[in-house]
């Protein structure tokens, strides 16, 4: 039996189970790519440590690999193949700023069966983890390769001025040819660690159309669910203490201006989550489990590569919940509506689609035909804005948003009704400063729209090159709000006085 997705790939099922990657067999796949890294990073080790010049970016290093074996390359069992790497020595650079030893990758890579995983989404790719949980390796089509060489000078020079990100970290890009056949690999992190349960997971784009699980999915035991599914689950969202909302909330709007800068969209948020109180009744039968998974210490050793690591946070997981593997884990400390303390994983997917042609013709067909600003696919800064948008007030939250304040008797009724009116005229104001920003935003995006992504006037510091500017204008269009707000109270307070007398 065969499909083909909708990017195009054909995928198969051989009677005896194992799928098929373009007519390539899934366990020669994991071989070539065993072999392969295995060789390549082998040899890197052998090179000087030095700067990471420009041209790094753009080095393709191949070899070939025949069945029967070479003065330097084993012998296999599948066919022959040639394994490309593509910049060796920028990504050995990624790799040593998130602390993965060149020992450690290979050892999880190549010493260990890969697993594999089965295909979340409709993209027709192939997933395998590495057994100690630490790496992700998927296969991407040809576009998003030549996407991801594209973004890694502006990749570097991100990742030196803000390592802690939610945005996915890739750690190696190869290519295995044979037959005439190009399968490309990314090597990247692992957002959810299977050794912990996730007791929900979402796929959240702060999209309405068509933005639920399929029924299909929804059959699975831990079915990826989606942003109406979400609403509907968790009306009230996800509430952290103050200083944690604020850390998750500046490291969202940092990684969605870097995704603007480069004109990336239709990315999404994969959020699990572990619910602490259901676990602990699920205790027994997860020490069982854990216990037969013992061949090496548990995972999640690389550095940031955790989400409570990866937010711009000072504060500890351990003071937020009391678990004993709450380290380990490395969750987020939440809670839901009805107080159940959770551990969230999360992170950024799916970076490598630009805003391009075919994406534009989309969005303009199904703005036609449905409500525009509610599909996916939209202009980079809109989608930046209202993934940002729906993140921070529907999905994360304050936790004294889950208090109601207490009713306050006995003051003096003139002040009370001051305070009331106070608050009715910061949201008329706030409503208003909103209207104006949107205006600034959508002027913005489409001063920008018909820019190539990669032209010479980008900025490589990854911030657009207006960023300045809007910041002022946002800047003062909040500070004539603040002063319209303060004229508006004198004169609510003025009649409240008038009236009491």
């Amino acid at each position: 039996m065969s499909s083909t997705t909708e990017n195009g790939n054909v995928t198969a099922q051989m009677p005896h189970g194992e799928k098929t990657y373009k007519k390539t067999t899934s366990s020669a796949i994991k071989g070539a790519i065993q072999l392969g890294i295995g060789y390549t990073v082998g040899n890197l080790t052998s090179s000087p440590d030095r700067d990471v010049l420009m041209q790094d970016f753009y080095v393709v290093e191949s070899v070939f690999l025949p069945s029967e074996g070479r003065n330097l390359t084993p012998a296999h069992h599948y066919p022959d193949f040639i394994f490309k790497t593509y910049a060796p020595l920028a990504f050995r650079y990624f790799r040593e700023l998130f602390g993965i030893k060149p020992d450690d990758y290979l050892y999880s890579l190549c010493n260990e069966p890969l697993i594999e995983l089965s295909n979340p989404g409709a993209s027709g790719s192939l997933f395998y983890v590495t057994s100690d949980d630490e790496f992700i390796i998927k296969t991407v089509q040809h576009k998003e390769a030549e996407f991801l060489q594209k973004l890694l000078p502006g990749y570097y020079m991100n990742l030196n001025q803000n390592p802690r990100t939610l945005l996915p970290k890739f750690y190696g890009l190869y290519c295995m040819q044979s037959g005439g056949i190009n399968i490309r690999i990314v090597v990247m992190n692992n957002v959810l660690p299977s050794s912990v349960k996730m007791h929900y997971k979402y796929d959240l784009k702060g999209s309405t159309y068509k933005r639920r699980a399929s029924r299909k999915e929804r059959e699975k035991s831990c079915p990826t669910c989606k942003d109406l599914d979400f609403l509907q689950d968790m009306q009230d969202g996800l509430y952290f203490d103050t200083e944690m909302y604020t850390a998750l909330k500046k490291t969202l709007e940092r990684d969605c201006r870097v995704l603007e800068s480069f004109k990336i969209m239709d990315y999404s948020l994969l959020l699990g989550i572990h619910v602490i109180d259901h676990a602990s009744k699920e205790k027994d039968g997860e020490s069982s489990q854990n216990a037969t998974d013992g061949k090496r210490p548990g995972g999640q050793k690389v550095l940031y590569s955790t989400a409570m690591e990866s937010i711009q946070c000072a504060a500890k997981c351990g003071e937020c919940v009391t678990t004993e593997n709450t380290k380990k884990m490395g969750g987020i400390p939440a809670k839901n509506h009805k107080g159940e303390r959770l551990l969230l994983f999360l992170g950024i997917i799916d970076i490598l689609q630009s805003y391009r042609l075919m994406k534009k013709l989309e969005h303009s067909w199904k703005a036609l035909v449905y409500d525009g600003d509610s599909v996916s696919v939209h202009r980079p800064c809109f989608y930046a804005d209202r993934f940002l948008k729906f993140m921070t007030t529907k999905v994360f939250k304050k936790t004294q948003c889950m208090k109601s304040s207490p009713s306050k008797r006995g003051r003096n009724p003139v002040a009370a009704l001051k305070s009331a009116s106070q608050e009715v005229v910061s949201t008329v104001s706030q409503e208003k400063t909103e209207k104006k920003y949107d205006v600034l935003i959508g002027a913005h995006s489409l001063a920008s729209l018909d820019e190539e992504a990669f032209g010479s006037h980008l900025r490589p510091d990854l911030v657009p090159s207006n960023s300045s500017l809007f910041e002022a204008a946002s800047l003062a269009t909040t500070i004539s709000s603040s002063s319209l707000c303060v004229n508006e109270q004198y004169q609510l307070v003025g009649s409240v006085h008038s009236h009491s007398r």
